[in-house]
């Protein structure tokens, strides 16, 4: 993730202090005035000024703080199709002239920069330059003209947004980039949200991270929902009034401004700093909208965790091997081994208790206790680990999720888990609700889990987020998660730097099918200088079936065409559960010397296949 923004500016301070409202659509508006569908619209900027300069204006009248000039499709590719190149210049700074006069002193202006490329136009890499210059020309005559920021909005290729991105990055003007995806939460060329939100977010010209048209306002509740906790960024989302129907030949936006509203208030809810309209949005969207965001607190839903100073509070602070039997063997690079189990979904333990006693008597030094995996209910994981240390006697690792407590919640879990005798954390940020059982719950993310790294190392310094003393202070072995096979390995190796330096102690790694994918992994953290005990992942398959769910279904995880493959030679189940622990055990092998030990997964609470990849049982 990004740290700072890259620029400042009084829209910039607007933005990060109090949710902004940006205004609607400009096409929707124009042609519901009888401006014909095959009229080049940015050029109605020179033919019908007056029926621009009264659209802006309805949109501040709205309320509206943010005006997009109507220079959508104002680049040399799209004049060009129109026979229009030599009116670039004009057409561009008529637009912000208007825009500004209609925006006075009460908004901002924003300069609208759309693709060049339509939307199922194959990614030349060959008019990469040709492209960026188009870019560049437009942006150029914007800035000049007067803009207060730059909008590339609705791109579909993430190739081309980055290229437009990278030609704003010569101009002193915040930029917001936006990308389009539709219901299922990826780009029409199936390239997920987060790939996008990731590539914007390790920009450096990049200061806001928008989603704009696509799909209505509920699909993009859920996108935002997935995505926001990627990047401190402030986002804006402009969602399309819904999906259109034909009536009397016209295809129309039936979504009503109340319905629209009432998930603008959502997005702001979540955490979103601007909100605005895509197709379909009109002035009485924006109006309904505005009121009812002007009647909400302007505070910021993700929490700014501060490091802690040694110089604040003068307190014992517990050292690592001191904290538990698992820190100690950490410390002493012994190689330590830990078996996860999900707690039951009943309120029953006695099943799990049984599984972690049979772990214990095999040498297992520690129970893995996940936190709602895959966004489902089951009994209080904290509970759970703490059953299991009372009544059996071996250690827990206690999974710790960001999204279903506030930031109150979670610093009195912390305290009161570490009262309880709970010494060791693995900090996760957690899967979105909308991939569990309970789609229609919402996250809360008041930080994702480098903050809440950073609230716990304070803790264990002497005070919590506000400030307030804690003596004495807890003493939490903090762990967090690795992902060696992320779809963006950058974006993963800077957050796994940002974790150790918010206060990581030690990580565990999602399930490696592939030794040379952690090793990548392993050799760039020793180049960065990041050096925490690594403890691997390990998930013993079952069947050919399981292999494919793991590869497509849970996030986060890759499993290779040769395992699955392998696995697919298996004619019998219990062939199938004899090649998952020969893959596993092959894995543990691979990578037993550059790891300080083993998370082995009991695939359906079967811990007998986790003892079978420790050497344990079996």
């Amino acid at each position: 993730m990004s740290e700072t923004m890259v620029k400042q500016s009084p829209f910039i301070e607007l933005i990060t202090s109090q949710p902004v409202v940006f205004d609607g659509a400009m096409g929707t508006v124009l042609y519901e005035r009888g401006v014909f569908v095959n009229t080049c619209y940015d050029a109605v900027c020179l033919s019908r000024p007056d029926l621009v300069l009264e659209v802006h204006r309805s949109y501040v009248d709205a309320g509206a703080r943010v005006i997009e000039t109507n220079t959508f499709g104002a680049n040399p590719v799209k004049l060009r199709e129109h026979g229009l190149s030599e009116k670039l210049e004009e057409i561009n700074r008529t637009a912000v002239t208007l825009a500004k006069e209609a925006a006075g002193d009460k908004a901002f202006t924003a300069g609208s920069v759309g693709p060049c490329l339509r939307p199922r136009q194959p990614w030349n890499p060959a008019r990469a330059d040709e492209l960026f210059e188009a870019f560049a020309e437009q942006m150029r005559v914007l800035v000049d003209a007067g803009v207060d920021l730059l909008a590339l909005e609705t791109f579909c290729h993430l190739d081309e947004l980055a290229l437009a991105c990278q030609a704003a990055g010569v101009f002193d003007v915040p930029l917001l980039a936006s990308f389009t995806v539709g219901e299922s939460g990826e780009t029409i060329f199936g390239v997920p949200a987060a790939r996008g939100v990731a590539l914007l977010d390790t920009d450096a010209n990049v200061d806001m991270i928008g989603l704009n048209c696509g799909t209505g306002p509920a699909p993009l509740f859920d996108v935002l929902e997935s995505v926001i906790h990627l990047s401190p960024k402030p986002f804006v989302v402009m969602p399309n009034a819904g999906a259109p129907k034909e009536v009397d030949g016209r295809m129309m936006y039936m979504t009503s401004p109340e319905y629209f509203t009432s998930y603008a208030r959502k997005y702001i809810h979540l955490g979103a700093r601007g909100v605005g309209g895509c197709c379909g949005t009109t002035a009485s969207h924006i109006a309904h909208m505005a009121k009812a965001l002007n009647s909400l607190p302007a505070v910021p839903k993700r929490v700014d965790i501060r490091p802690y100073k040694e110089r604040d509070v003068v307190v014992k602070v517990t050292p690592m091997a001191e904290k538990s039997k698992l820190a100690a063997g950490l410390a002493a690079g012994r190689m330590v081994t830990s078996v996860e189990l999900l707690p039951p979904k009943s309120c029953d333990l006695s099943g799990i208790l049984a599984k972690a006693r049979f772990c214990l008597d095999h040498g297992v030094d520690a129970i893995n206790i996940p936190d709602g995996p895959r966004a489902s209910a089951r009994v209080s994981p904290m509970i759970t680990a703490i059953e299991i240390e009372r009544q059996v006697g071996i250690e827990t690792v206690l999974h710790y999720c960001c999204r279903d407590r506030n930031l109150i919640g979670m610093q009195s879990d912390l305290l009161g888990g570490n009262m309880a005798g709970l010494r060791n954390l693995l900090i996760i940020t957690g899967d979105p609700p909308k991939l569990g059982d309970y789609p229609e719950a919402t996250g809360v993310f008041d930080v994702d889990a480098i903050g809440l790294t950073r609230v716990a190392a304070s803790l264990n310094h002497g005070y919590d987020v506000g400030g307030t003393a804690v003596n004495p202070p807890t003493s939490l072995l903090l762990g967090v998660g690795a992902n060696p096979c992320a779809v963006c390995p950058e974006t993963e190796m800077d957050r796994y730097a940002r974790k150790i330096a918010a206060g990581a102690e030690f990580a565990i790694t999602q399930p490696v099918f592939d030794p040379d994918a952690l090793f990548r992994f392993l050799d760039e953290a020793e180049r960065r200088g990041c050096r925490i005990p690594v403890i691997a992942g390990i998930w013993p398959l079952v069947s050919y079936k399981n292999a494919e769910f793991m590869r497509n279904e849970v996030p986060g995880v890759t499993v290779p065409d040769s395992v699955l493959a392998r696995m697919g030679e298996a004619r019998t189940k219990e062939d199938g559960i004899k090649t998952g622990i020969d893959i596993a055990c092959d894995v543990r092998d691979a990578v037993a010397d550059r790891v300080a030990g083993f998370q082995v997964s009991a695939p359906f609470g079967r811990v007998e296949l986790a003892l079978a990849v420790l050497g344990g049982g079996g």
